[in-house]
């Protein structure tokens, strides 16, 4: 898939602050296809070190903003930043949002589970996809472009959500949102689908849970989310593609 040409493509990826991330390595690996970059963040700090790190490596086209994505205004007002700084190559166009933002956590048995543990999993994992989506959906619309959202393996048919369900129960709800974009907005020609990975090998979940665990690694992702976003892809939406 390294052959995938992103080359006066506009490419948003939220969930891009913290190093040894997926986010990392999907931003890299579209600045390596030719896009240009919006990456978005909470930490305005950490995001900005990112995008310093791709532009250090000769990658010109990027930009970042700062956005709780939880918040509906929040991500409305960095939709609006993110056109604002590619408007003069790409005008109100976005032809993919990648909606990586969110995290795990581990709840614990349901008669053990802490009600704020709960719902913290459904703000930064569904609510954040969801607010982006709303917020960026008219540029992607104008592109006629593609969303990918991540999903997890715990969420899929035979997948075990033991002792995480509240992180399993969310992220089904983003695998429905995801079915619900394709579906509405085929008509608009904009595409959605979603990969559903087990563990990734990321520098948190390393630090967690070793160096022996068979991980999916972070390049093989980004692989995978460039095709989905990509025009190879044209016929493809409202699919889970689970990565082990």
């Amino acid at each position: 898939m390294t052959t995938l040409d992103f080359s006066g493509k506009l490419i948003v990826i939220t969930g891009v602050g913290r190093a040894g991330q997926v986010g990392e390595a999907i931003a890299l690996g579209f600045a390596q296809r030719g896009a240009s970059l919006a990456l978005l963040d909470l930490n305005p700090e950490q995001v900005a070190e990112r995008a310093a790190a791709l532009t250090g490596q000769g990658f010109p086209h990027i930009s970042t903003h700062a956005a709780n994505l939880s918040d509906p205004a929040s991500a409305q007002s960095a939709a609006a930043e993110v056109l604002w700084a590619h408007r003069a190559q790409h005008a109100d166009r976005v032809d993919a949002v990648v909606c990586v933002a969110g995290g795990f956590g581990m709840t614990g048995p349901l008669d053990e589970a802490d009600p704020d543990a709960w719902a913290k999993q459904f703000t930064i994992n569904l609510q954040t996809a969801f607010a982006t989506t709303r917020a960026f959906l008219p540029a992607v619309r104008d592109a006629k472009g593609s969303f990918v959202y991540f999903g997890s393996v715990a969420a899929t048919p035979g997948g075990n959500p033991a002792g995480m369900a509240a992180y399993a129960a969310a992220k089904s709800g983003v695998l429905t949102l995801m079915r619900a974009v394709a579906l509405e907005e085929k008509p608009h020609g904009v595409r959605a689908n979603a990969v559903a990975p087990t563990a990734i090998r990321t520098a948190s979940n390393v630090a967690d849970m070793g160096d022996k665990t068979d991980y999916v690694e972070r390049d093989s992702v980004a692989d995978v989310v460039a095709f989905l976003a990509s025009p190879l892809a044209r016929n493809v939406s409202g699919q889970v593609i689970s990565l082990a």
